[in-house]
């Protein structure tokens, strides 16, 4: 399992590595900016992912950015890192293929270069048909 995804801290010691209340993040969690992992017993855990993204969306609440904002741009940046990676895949696969072409016409160079026959200097009689 990623480290960073292992939910280690408790709501008081979460808020406090966040900077805030720790009400503040119920509300964050109600307003579903933030779904910590649960305890069998319910209680919330925080891991250090969820301590980075409460640090983002107070960066963009102190810059005064609405919940409803932040959970857009939040959404847009969860967007943005997946077409990073799709964008990074295809490049990967445009390579891929590249090679595939340059080694099947490397291939076929040799190939050709096999079967080519020596040509004999010569007359080259052309016979027209009527």
């Amino acid at each position: 399992m990623d480290p960073d995804r292992r939910a280690l801290y408790i709501i008081s010691v979460a808020a406090e590595l966040a900077g805030v209340h720790p009400q503040t993040l119920r509300i964050y969690e109600r307003k579903g900016l933030i779904r910590p992992k649960r305890t069998e017993g319910r209680s919330r855990r925080y891991s250090e992912r969820d301590i980075e993204l409460l640090r983002r969306i107070q960066e963009l609440t102190t810059a005064g950015v609405s919940l409803e904002g932040v959970r857009r741009v939040l959404a847009l940046e969860d967007e943005l890192a997946a077409a990073r990676g799709e964008i990074g895949r295809l490049r990967r696969e445009v390579e891929r293929v590249r090679r595939e072409a340059e080694e099947a016409v490397r291939d076929a160079h040799r190939h050709y270069r096999r079967e080519l026959v020596p040509v004999h200097h010569g007359t080259v009689v052309r016979v027209r048909r009527s």
